[in-house]
Order: C-alpha cells, then structure tokens, then sequence
C-alpha cells in the first residue's frame, strides 16, 4: 500500500515535469515564430470612417476623468467619433462622470453617458448593452486606466486594409512600470506576452486574443461573432476565438503602444490574475470541441489554441510537483536514474528557465536588455507565488463555481512618490493568503529534508517556490489597507479607530500563530522525522561497510535515534512499520555483529557480512514505509487542524469586522 502510494506521487511528479517542459517549450517556439514569420500589414490611404468610442466604466474616480480627457483630445474629426461612457458605478464616480460629460457635451462633443439600473455580465454585460446603441462601421474600447495617444484612431484605423480584419489590437505599455517590483514583474511578463505570443499568432494564421482594451472591432465582426456573451470571466478571449472560428483575422501591431496603469496592490494584482486564469480554463472548456472539430482548422492552429486556453493548468502542475518534492525525497526515493543527474537538473532548469529567457530578452530589447533581465529573477519569483492563487482560479473554473467579475482597483499611480494606501478601493488579504503561508511552512521542512537527505540539489529550487509564496503572502499582508474619513459623527469616528485597532490586533494575533506554527512544525520534524532520516544514514554506511565495530557503534546509534514502541500507521497498522519489531531486528543485527568480530574464517565472516547487508536493507526500506505515516500523526494532524481552525477563526472574525468598517467609512 505505501510503495504504491509512493509510486502514484513519483508518476504525478513526472507528469508534471513532461507537462512543464512542454508548455515552456512552446514559449520559446512562438519565440521563434515572433522573430521569423514578419509580415507587413497594409494600410489604407486617408481612411477616416466614423468610430464609437465605448468606455466601460465601475467606480474608476481616480483614473475615470483622465481617461475620458484623452478620449476627447483624439486628432481626428469631432463629427466622427461616438464616445460612450458605460458606467456602472455604484459610488461617486458617477457624479464626476456627469459634469464631465456635461462640459464636454457643451464643447460640441457626441459623448453618452450609458446608465444600466443592474450590473448584470459585468463588463460584457454594459458592452452588449451598448451594441444596441452603436450604428458606426467600427467600435474602439479602451478600459478606464488606459490613456490612449491623441494620434491612436488616424494611425490605427488605417489597418482595417481587408474586409476579412475583424480586430485591431494594439500593445500595452506601461506608466508606472519603475513604481515597484512588482509593477516590473507584470510589466516585464505584459511584454512577453505582446512581443512573442500576440507577434507569433498576429503574423500567422494561429489564434490570437483580444486584450479587452487598447483595440478596435469592425461592428459587422462583433455581430456575426454572436456578440458579447457574459458566461465567462474573460469576455474578450471568448470573442475573439469565436470571431477566429468564423474566419475573421485579428492583427496585432506591436509599433502602437498605449499606456496604461499596472496594479500596485497585491491583492489587486491576485484578484486580476484570478479573473485571467478562471476565464482561460472557462473559454477552454466553452470553446476547445468546436475547435478541436472544425475541419478547416489546421493541426498546428488547433495545438496552439490548446495550449493558449489550457496554460494556467500549469500552476497547478508546479503546485503538484512542490507537495510531491519533499515527500519523495523523504521516501528515499531516487530521483536520478544517472549519477551525474544531480549537475543535469540544475542544467535543465538553468537552460528551460532563466537562460532561455535571457536570450529572448536580449533579442527583444537589444541594447537595453540588462535592464530587464535585472527582473527577471523577481518574475520567476512572482511567478511562483502566485500559483496558488492562480490553481485556485483553475479549479474554480473546473468545478463551475458561480462567475463574479472583480474588477482590479487603479489608482491614478505613475510616479514612485504617488501614495495609494490611503485611497478607497484598497482590498483586503484572503484566505489565499493563509495557504500560501501554509505553503511557505511545508517548502521551509522541504528544504530541510532535502539538506538532511542529501539531496542539496533541490535546496535552490523548493527555496525559490518559498521565497515566492512568502514574498506574495508578505504583501499582501502589508498592502491590506483601509481609508478612514472624517466623519460628523465623534461615535462613528470612534467606532472607526476602534475597529482599525481590533484589525491591526488581529493581524498580529495571527501573525504569533504562524510562529509558534513554525516553530511547532520545525519541532516535530526535529524530533520525530530527522531522527529516521539519520538512521537511514546510518544504515547506507552498515551495508558499505566490512567492519564489525563500526557497524556495532551505528547501530546501538540507530537504536537511540528510534522510538522503543510505537505504530505511526494508526489506520491498518503493519508489522513493517511497528518500531517494538524494528527494534528486534537490530538487536538481531547487534547480535550478529558480535559474533563476527570473533570469527576468524573468511568465508564464515562474508556469509555473515552479507546477511548485515540483507537485513539492513530491510530495516532501511522499512523506515522508507515509516516516513510518509510519521508526518500525518496522529498529534501532527491535530495541532495542524487546531493552528489552521485558529486562524480561520480569527480571519472570519476580521472579516466582519473589516465589513463594518468599510460601512462605517464614506
């Protein structure tokens, strides 16, 4: 039962790893298709056609005004642009939308404001509304954090050469890119995403998407595509693959950069993250049968499609590998087939990861390469940290779980001084964060059953996944901010401070109990599991070994290093994991040392020697059968119940309260 349980972790770790290797592999294939496959797009000479302008807008007050302000300063003819504003706010937003709307209307502008009484598909939802409004050739979105050039319609407009070109989309760039590291690793993986996959499928007949913003739609496209449907996360993927299966081309132009705001919250970077990876595996699950059975589709176009829509599979496959990792290894279970396997590991994730990425980062941004390849060791970092959020997103698509569009807060941040900490829209950390500490918790014994296993190859690998897990769940921990105003009541300002007190308590409360969490988790390994991994250590060098005294010294070693009684399978317990009958064995082992320090024949001391080496191997192999049963004792299993009910209790109490306040607040 224990081997095939072993067995059935190294067929998921290998899995995994195969899976990996593929999805990483076609990065770099799209890279080369990127690089190789250029084709110019044509453009129309002096082709002005009239626009709608349509501006989905949910309480956006810091970025709503700028947006709106560089839709209006567009170089093109006033006559021939519609600007629809779809806002579905529910807080002030709305009134500085108003008197904007209001001034620029006098200005002699066709702008709309778009009012809906429910919020009904979101996003998707407020674009469907107002297709039934829109009578021009052609539809422009841009989100309420994007501020598009003024020269953006004259220079985009004149790619729609074909009457098959159903979308333009155009690159994001990026205006608080420098604000912090975090803003670097989103923008640095933004700009993978552009300059290799949208290039490779842009200039070749793959599937491409639409970014939801930044792009231009041909009306007729929109609606021969059956229009926005609200049945996933991700509206613009969903449209833009259903425009594709009907024979539409998307083209992407890398040479037109709009800028926009990256998200400086971590918990506004998770949210959006979520929303991506939930809608991917949505769309998959929509749209892969009908592509997967269109004849017209070719077998390379079907393949990328596959691995476009189902690649957030891989935060769950990192995931898997990262639980599997330490429990082989503490299984004894070896992991190179080779002796110099250990140097080839290192080599392959060196040569898959990191150094494959360089070389597509040198040829992308030529001279100025270094500066971003500083990133990319926080990008890797980011990365990883961020596949438990996004596993979660994966099978909350999976199992159906019920859709809500979380839009990602935006600030009006561009400078490093701009401060958003104060500002409402601040969200809260979730109990994600709790796994991701608990996971920093599991890589921490990780890391140390790799040291003691002798396995320091892995050290850097599983530390990397903790430094990520760590880093995400510290963020998102110390960007959990609340504004508080002032109020005309002294009793609700009272109750505010009172409130922010209780919060900052229970973060430190919580914060104790992951200590005395950790300390308890390195306890238990201290005490209970590293001593069987140094017996086992012992037991390799009694079967090298030739002499009798030596081997005598391990094993009276071994014999105080293991528990005298004890059964660590509570659940159909066995002899082979019964620690009274192990001990038996090695005063067994003890005995037959003892008579061969006195034999003098040869041949009687090598029978002897061999039947050591036999029985231990036994012992060794069952204290492999031990291991896995030591780590979910009994009491472990309870002090990990009591720790993780302890704080859940307390985060569902915050939660209530982090609930009042923000009613409490303006």
């Amino acid at each position: 039962m224990v081997n095939y349980f072993l067995q059935l972790i190294l067929d998921f770790f290998i899995i995994s790893a195969i899976l990996i290797t593929l999805y990483t592999c076609n990065f770099y294939y799209l890279s080369y298709l990127s690089s190789k496959r250029c084709t110019k797009n044509i453009m129309l000479d002096h082709h002005q056609p009239s626009v709608t302008i349509q501006l989905p807008i949910y309480n956006e007050k810091y970025v709503a005004v700028r947006l709106i302000t560089a839709i209006c300063e567009l170089d093109y003819p006033k006559d021939k642009i519609f600007i629809m504003v779809l806002d579905d706010s529910d807080d002030d937003t709305t009134i500085l939308l108003k008197e904007l709307i209001t001034k620029y209307k006098k200005m002699g502008f066709n702008i709309t404001h778009i009012r809906r009484n429910n919020r009904i598909g979101y996003k998707a939802g407020a674009l469907k509304n107002a297709m039934q409004f829109t009578h021009t050739e052609y539809v422009a979105i841009f989100d309420a954090d994007f501020i598009p050039p003024n020269w953006f319609l004259k220079r985009t407009i004149l790619y729609f050469s074909k009457p098959n070109i159903g979308l333009i989309q155009c690159r994001w760039g990026h205006l608080n890119e420098s604000y912090s590291l975090l803003t670097k690793a989103q923008a640095l993986s933004l700009d993978f995403h552009f300059l290799i996959e949208q290039n490779a499928k842009s200039n070749s007949d793959l599937f491409m998407n639409f970014n939801g913003t930044a792009g231009i739609w041909r009306k007729q496209c929109i609606d021969d595509s059956g229009g926005w449907h609200t049945a996933t996360l991700v509206e613009d993927l969903d449209l833009s693959y259903r425009a594709q299966l009907k024979g539409w081309k998307c083209v992407f132009l890398s040479d037109i950069v709009v800028d926009a705001e990256l998200p400086v919250q971590m918990n506004g970077t998770k949210r959006q993250q979520f929303r991506w990876a939930k809608g991917s595996i949505q769309c998959a699950i929509k749209l892969l049968g009908n592509i997967v059975l269109r004849k017209q589709i070719s077998i390379e176009t079907k393949i990328q499609a596959f691995v476009q829509l189902t690649r957030h599979i891989t935060f769950p496959l990192i995931l898997i590998q990262f639980l599997a990792l330490p429990i082989l290894l503490a299984s004894d279970i070896n992991l190179y087939i080779l002796h110099f396997m250990p140097v080839m590991t290192i080599a392959a994730y060196l040569m898959m990861g990191p150094g494959a990425y360089l070389i597509v980062i040198h040829r992308l941004w030529g001279k100025n390469w270094k500066n971003k390849a500083l990133v990319m060791p926080y990008l890797i970092v980011y990365s990883l940290g961020m596949s438990i959020n996004n596993t979660i997103a994966v099978f909350d698509a999976i199992f159906g779980t019920k859709n809500e569009f979380l839009r990602t807060p935006k600030y009006g941040i561009i400078k490093k001084t701009d401060n958003w900490k104060n500002k409402s829209y601040n969200l809260p950390f979730t109990k994600t964060t709790l796994l991701e500490i608990f996971f920093s918790i599991y890589g921490i014994i990780g890391i140390l059953i790799s040291i003691f296993s002798n396995n320091l190859v892995f050290v850097p690998i599983i530390s990397l996944h903790v430094i990520g897990f760590m880093y995400i769940a510290y963020l998102s921990i110390i960007h959990t901010k609340f504004k508080t105003t002032k109020s005309f009541s002294s009793t609700a300002t009272n109750a505010n401070r009172r409130l922010k007190l209780y919060y900052k308590f229970s973060v430190i409360l919580i914060s104790f109990i992951i200590i005395v969490g950790t300390y308890a988790a390195y306890a238990s390994y201290h005490n209970h599991i590293y001593p069987i991994d140094v017996s086992r250590g012992l037991l390799d060098r009694i079967i090298a070994s030739s002499d009798a005294v030596s081997i005598l010294n391990d094993i009276s070693k071994i014999k105080t290093h293991l528990p005298q009684h004890d059964n660590p399978v509570w659940i159909f317990p066995t002899e082979s994991t019964n620690f009274s009958r192990i001990q038996k064995d090695l005063d067994n082992l003890t005995h037959t040392a003892n008579k061969l320090i006195a034999i003098e024949d040869e041949t009687a001391f090598n029978t002897g020697m061999i039947d050591i080496d036999n029985r231990a191997k036994i012992i060794k192999e069952n204290l492999a059968d031990v291991t896995p049963y030591v780590y979910v004792s009994i009491s472990n299993v309870s002090y990990s119940i009591i720790w993780i009910a302890s704080i859940l209790g307390i985060f569902t109490i915050l939660k209530k309260k982090n609930k009042q306040l923000q009613t409490n607040n303006i």
